[in-house]
């Protein structure tokens, strides 16, 4: 059962394309307002463009952010929450944090941290904090984070994933879907009210581009081997849809879900020394002080 969404705010970014674009596109048949993110204004207009065909009624809006630039994640939320207090409703219901990379190739973002970890992993973690207060307005605030199968892969998480001394594209991938689900595991520990919950959200493996993006000729080649093989997205945003607007006596506390059902996630992702370590090395990175004190 899927309750009313008539009354609820949603963010979604990296919704142009790919599972983003299909859980926006059921959250607002469903109800809600969306507020949509996307990096490219173009792309974030066809996107509206393409919603709105198949949903006249829809209540969405695209906002513009680069999150692999820490700025621009700050202004990014400077904007949701004018929109939120203009609109006389300051609660955000459900903020899902899906925007992702893949790259071959170390890159550094203008922070002067790893592409791959900045993006998939420190936007989501300050992006939250900075939403937190609209979180915490909500009767039920859902914080729900795109994972990865890939995160089982990693044994030895290392203790700079900001900086390796050497690099394969896979491993830091996983390296930052494993962070994801340490964040989400950390922030239920630390989250002081019972109206604030968070879960990871593994989509399989899905037909999107998100591998095409990379300039790498190799990646490019596995990456179109394995959208071959992938799922629509509208399987992984069946999830989404569940978490976010399900009555929460349906859903159950456990952190990690695939196909509408809790599954078990690795044991190094729910080591609570490591998902310390993690947030406080977070909260130095992007310069915030840390946003629930330990307990």
């Amino acid at each position: 059962m899927v309750e009313s969404a008539n009354a609820k705010t949603i963010l979604v970014t990296g919704a142009t394309s790919g599972i983003g674009y299909q859980a926006a596109l059921d959250l607002v048949k469903a109800g809600a307002t969306v507020l949509a993110v996307g990096r490219s204004p173009s792309r974030c207009q066809q996107a509206r463009e393409s919603i709105l065909k198949i949903c006249p009624e829809a209540r969405i809006d695209f906002l513009i952010a680069d999150l692999s630039v820490q700025s621009s994640v700050h202004q990014l939320a400077d904007q949701v929450m004018k929109i939120l207090d203009g609109n006389g409703n300051r609660a955000l219901d459900v903020l899902y944090n899906n925007a992702g990379i893949y790259a071959s190739r170390r890159t550094l973002t203008r922070d002067g941290i790893e592409m791959t970890f900045a993006v998939n992993h420190l936007a989501p973690f300050l992006l939250t904090k900075r939403l937190l207060p609209a979180l915490q307005r909500a009767a039920d605030g859902r914080v729900i984070t795109t994972g990865s199968a890939s995160h089982y892969q990693v044994s030895i998480y290392p203790s700079r994933p900001e900086k390796a001394p050497f690099f394969i594209g896979i491993q830091a991938y996983a390296i930052s879907k494993l962070s994801n689900i340490l964040f989400s595991f950390e922030f239920n520990r630390r989250v002081p009210t019972a109206n604030l919950q968070a879960w990871v959200v593994d989509p399989g493996l899905v037909n999107t581009d998100i591998g095409l993006k990379d300039s790498g000729f190799l990646s490019s080649l596995v990456w179109r081997n394995r959208q071959k093989r992938g799922t629509s997205a509208e399987v992984p945003a069946r999830t989404v849809h569940r978490l976010a607007l399900a009555p929460r006596q349906e859903i159950s506390d456990s952190l990690y879900w695939k196909d509408c059902e809790p599954k078990a996630p690795s044991r190094l992702s729910q080591n609570g020394d490591l998902a310390r370590l993690l947030w406080e090395k977070s909260c130095h990175l992007t310069g915030i002080e840390d946003y629930f004190a330990a307990h």
